[in-house]
């Protein structure tokens, strides 16, 4: 069992960064595989980034290439997933999640057992 909870959301202008923060407790994340998905209002939630149980493997989502880096910290229990360059698009509920390692990086919502409650981020234009 584990149990997810995330900190770090807010409001920032286009342009600006941020840094989510998830903090697990019970079972140790290296077991897992980490996750990252979103939820806009009146969309279903998509994927936004993986790390593998290491850290050695990333993937994300073509929207987030190149502005989004996911990494965590094993010895913290604590994934995190830093936002540059942010788009109003990208304003969502920002949920952290862990899956059990059947694969290296895993982007299918329906694989991940775990999930926080979730932070809001919004991007003002």
């Amino acid at each position: 069992q584990v149990q997810l909870v995330e900190s770090g959301g807010g409001l920032v202008q286009a342009g600006g960064s941020l840094r989510l923060s998830c903090a697990a407790s019970g079972r140790t994340t290296s077991s897992y595989v980490l996750g990252w998905f979103r939820q806009a209002p009146g969309k279903e939630r998509e994927f936004v980034a993986s790390i593998s149980r290491t850290g050695w493997n990333t993937e994300y989502a073509d929207s987030v290439k190149g502005r989004f880096t996911i990494s965590r910290n094993n010895a913290e229990n604590t994934v995190y997933l830093q936002m540059n360059s942010l788009r109003p698009e990208d304003t969502a509920v920002y949920y952290c999640a862990a899956a059990s390692p059947v694969y290296v990086t895993v982007v299918r919502a329906r694989e991940y057992h775990y999930w926080g409650q979730g932070t809001q981020v919004t991007v003002s234009s």
